[in-house]
Parts: C-alpha cells; sequence; structure tokens
C-alpha cells in the first residue's frame, strides 16, 4: 500500500517515539486552540484535542494518514498540563511527590485514504517517590522541563524521581501509544513488520 504517514506534532519525543516503528513518516505542527471546553472530562479533552490537531492537517494533507495525539497528567482532580516556567514545574512536582499521576493520551488516526476516524484513550500511571525540594530544584535545573505535561521527561533524568510505573505500553507516557497505534494502522492496512 502506496501512503503518506504524517504526525500531527511538532514534539521531538514523539518524533522519536514513532520512529521506533521504522516507517517514513514526516511531521507538521498543528495549529489549534488547545484550551479546555466548559465541563469536559480530561478524557474528553485529550481525545478531542486529539483529533483537532489531526482534523488541522487534513486540507494540507488530504490523501494521508494523520496522527493526532495529546495528553495531560492528573493528580488526583487536578490537571498537570505543560508548566511552562520553573516555578509552576517546582509546584507540579512538589504536588506530585509521594503520590500517584495518571496521564490520558488521546489518539486520533484519520485515514484520508478511506476518509475514516479511528480513535483510542490510553492511560498511565506513575507513582513518584518522596521529593525533597533540592530534588525538585536539581532535576527542573538540569532537565528544564517545561514543555512536558506534568513537568518531567520520563525519557530522561525524570525516570529517577519515580518507584514505578504501571500501564500496558510504556510510549503512552511519552504522549504516543505505539501499541494502540499499531493496531490501528494494520487496520488501516499498514503493517510496520512487512511495509
Amino acid at each position: 500500500m502506496s501512503y503518506n504517514l504524517v504526525l500531527a506534532s511538532s514534539s521531538p519525543f514523539r518524533q522519536a517515539v514513532l520512529d521506533k516503528l521504522g516507517l517514513p513518516f514526516f511531521c507538521a505542527a498543528p495549529d489549534i486552540d488547545e484550551s479546555a471546553a466548559p465541563r469536559e472530562s480530561i478524557e474528553e479533552q485529550v481525545l478531542r484535542l486529539a483529533r483537532e490537531k489531526a482534523s488541522a492537517l487534513i486540507d494540507r494533507y488530504p490523501d494521508s494518514i494523520i496522527i493526532g495525539c495529546d495528553q495531560l497528567g492528573s493528580l488526583a482532580e487536578r490537571i498537570l498540563g505543560k508548566p511552562h516556567t520553573p516555578e509552576q514545574a517546582f509546584i507540579q512536582l512538589r504536588a506530585s511527590s509521594g503520590q500517584c499521576v495518571t496521564f490520558h493520551t488521546g489518539l486520533a488516526v484519520y485515514d484520508g485514504v478511506n476518509h475514516q476516524w479511528h480513535q483510542r484513550l490510553e492511560t498511565y500511571q506513575v507513582f513518584f517517590r518522596e521529593l525533597t525540594d533540592d530534588e525538585i530544584w536539581g532535576y527542573i535545573h538540569k532537565e528544564q522541563p517545561l514543555q512536558c505535561a506534568g513537568s518531567f521527561k520520563s525519557e530522561g533524568l525524570g525516570i529517577t524521581l519515580f518507584e514505578r510505573m504501571a500501564g500496558d505500553d510504556p510510549n503512552t507516557l511519552v504522549g504516543l501509544p505505539l501499541i494502540a497505534l499499531s493496531a490501528i494502522l494494520r487496520k488501516i492496512g499498514i503493517n510496520p513488520l512487512t511495509d
């Protein structure tokens, strides 16, 4: 099958995850408003934003397979998005210390050949160890996780913040669940093992 695979993201972390499948693809950054809608659950929000990211590229790449994803963390009832500042990162990590944070990842794939949508919601849990203020500031200074939901990079030094992790696919934590994506791609007719 001949296809164009587009990742609707400028994230180098998601790009590195998708590289694992060995399929040719390119990235295009969608321009969307990522604000939450009124009375929207975290699950509804990440699925909606994943679909909006892919939808934003349909006119530019109409006959392509477009992958959109979005991720948010939650600590009890509190949503943990991207901190954007060191101070906000400290607040998030201080609150996460000794706690379990659940990451919700929405995946939306648009099949431009057959004009069909495929969506999945994946979760992954991170159990933080008890962190000192010095450890938190040291981590923020060394890794600058300001554009990462939850204020850490699990694929880097952030792994030292945890006691354990739980979930079906560790790639979900980076924001692109490969097991779910592989299943969707096979349904569309793209198999990383034979293509």
